[in-house]
């Protein structure tokens, strides 16, 4: 498991007793909103918007915040009109920072990116400078302590996943972005139901991350993550197991 996965395990764990549920809604409210812009409003025919859809009802988000948003993307309600960006850039012990935005204005947003990395031990990159460290990937994530391993690899590879990791009592089924929605179903067939699912940055070679680097690195993931125009945060950094330990 790369750094940034431990990572990602750690806050969904911790986003169940953090106050952050406002922030995490309006999230998940623009990804709806450009899903259903981009592929249009039907669940059935959009597995971006599908998958945004079932994150949110996993969040325990009202219908009604979820139907807005939809009709905003697909212009049926006025909205706000969003942009998707990416930024690159690196973070202390040189990781690379791969940073995906959805905003209103997007002068702002770099504007504040620059600033967080800059006061953190980071700096933006060029275009493509760090993305080529990564390949998208989905990944569907199964309590360990529900289904057997052996069950679960069965169903996921018979789907067409690529593998399957067990870190923490979870299993992380890994798979091509084409056969993310295919496997999705392939264990729900099979009883097996996720406790979550998305499509990710995953580095094709970590670096570890220790010390003053490893503390400085967690908090700059903080801080990018706590802006509203930010998505997601992905780094291949291997962060030290002993600062992991004390944030989570």
């Amino acid at each position: 498991m790369s750094g940034h996965s431990k990572w990602s395990q750690i806050k969904r764990k911790k986003a169940i007793t953090d106050n952050k549920r406002g922030q995490h809604f309006t999230k998940l409210i623009r990804e709806i909103t450009v899903a259903a812009r981009n592929g249009g409003g039907s669940l059935e025919g959009n597995h971006r918007l599908r998958l945004a859809v079932d994150i949110a009802k996993a969040a325990n988000m009202p219908g009604e915040n979820i139907d807005r948003a939809i009709k905003k993307g697909t212009g049926e309600l006025e909205g706000v009109s969003y942009q998707e960006i990416v930024y690159e850039g690196y973070g202390p012990g040189g990781v690379a920072l791969y940073i995906e935005v959805v905003t209103d204005n997007a002068n702002r947003t770099v504007a504040a990116i620059r600033h967080v990395l800059e006061r953190n031990g980071g700096n933006l990159g060029a275009t493509g400078s760090v993305a080529w460290q990564f390949d998208r990937k989905g990944q569907i994530y199964v309590d360990g302590s529900r289904f057997a391993e052996d069950r679960v690899l069965d169903a996921a590879l018979d789907a067409g996943a690529e593998d399957l990791s067990n870190s923490d009592s979870e299993y992380v089924i890994t798979t091509e972005p084409s056969v993310f929605h295919q496997v999705q179903v392939g264990l729900e067939k099979a009883g097996i139901q996720s406790t979550q699912a998305e499509l990710s940055m995953i580095a094709k070679q970590e670096v570890d991350v220790m010390g003053g680097d490893a503390v400085r690195l967690v908090k700059l993931l903080g801080l990018l993550e706590e802006n509203d125009d930010v998505q997601k945060v992905y780094s291949n950094g291997n962060i030290d197991e002993k600062v992991l330990a004390e944030v989570g």
